[in-house]
């Protein structure tokens, strides 16, 4: 078995262990009412841009989520939290250094890593490190985390997440030459999350929009080679327009984080079919270090 097969199969008790902590930490994350920026990097940055969509929907504070890269320095925040595996991606690192007056705290697997020692608060999922390069666990284990902080209770999620380690896969992941996934809401994260993971694992040719979007262009695309993977939709008539084009659809019948699990399944699959490693993509690395 692959470094990346075991850690996608080891997630659910992962989140478990996540939820834990989560209910220990609880001062150390932020507050209700906090004004928050979420920054990271790639898949980092997906689990931010989720964490922002669900701290708003609860009503928890305005929330926003950056690429590391991008962060706007004239707004002010009461806190931020920065996501990093490693802890050691040059462009999280340059930014914690350079923030003044805000209280950081940074979510990583590696407490001795240089943003783990730049922040005030050090929250660490060192049971979800990955030895693969492509992130699987450790980004879902940070979001069951702020989900628990939230309110939410992953029982189901759990469950779900435990029966997409174990099904068969629904879909001939081989069959497609192009992959879009849909969501809304949140879960807008999640599918750009999915998308990333396909084009890192198996070099698969894949997008992600939020769904109201598709139809607003992309959707030009779609054809019988096609899978479109809605995670999240507030009108089920997008379906029935992509279905329309020859396209295969699927619907989520899971929790995001689970329906996640399984498009992780299938990026292994399809790296596997390709002859691909899928634990050590082509170009990438585990952390983006720059000069």
């Amino acid at each position: 078995m692959s470094e990346i097969a075991h850690e996608i199969a080891s997630q659910p008790t992962c989140w478990a262990r996540a939820a834990e902590l989560a209910l220990a930490i609880r001062a150390e994350l932020p507050q209700p009412g906090d004004r928050v920026a979420v920054i990271g990097c790639g898949t980092s940055f997906y689990m931010g841009r989720a964490v922002a969509a669900l701290r708003e929907t609860h009503g928890s504070g305005e929330t926003d989520a950056f690429p590391a890269s991008e962060f706007p320095g004239a707004r002010r925040y009461d806190r931020m939290v920065a996501i990093s595996r490693s802890g050691t991606t040059t462009e999280v690192v340059q930014l914690l250094e350079r923030l003044d007056g805000v209280p950081r705290a940074v979510v990583t697997a590696d407490a001795g890593s240089p943003a783990a020692q730049l922040a005030e608060t050090a929250i660490v999922l060192d049971f979800a490190d990955e030895r693969s390069i492509v992130q699987t666990r450790f980004a879902t284990s940070a979001l069951a985390m702020f989900r628990t902080h939230l309110g939410e209770d992953l029982d189901r999620t759990i469950e779900d997440g435990e029966r997409a380690v174990a099904q068969p896969l629904e879909l001939d992941p081989t069959q497609f030459a192009h992959v879009v996934f849909l969501g809304h809401g949140w879960t807008v994260g999640i599918a750009e999350e999915a998308a990333l993971k396909l084009r890192e694992a198996s070099q698969t040719y894949s997008e992600a929009y939020p769904a109201m979007e598709y139809r607003h262009g992309p959707i030009s695309l779609a054809d019988a080679r096609s899978l479109v993977w809605i995670i999240g939709s507030p009108d089920p008539s997008v379906a029935d327009d992509v279905r329309s084009t020859g396209a295969t659809v699927r619907v989520a019948s899971l929790d995001p984080m689970a329906e996640l699990v399984l498009i992780h399944r299938m990026a292994v699959a399809i790296a596997e079919a390709k002859g691909l490693d899928a634990d050590h993509p082509p170009h990438l690395s585990r952390s983006v270090l720059l000069p």
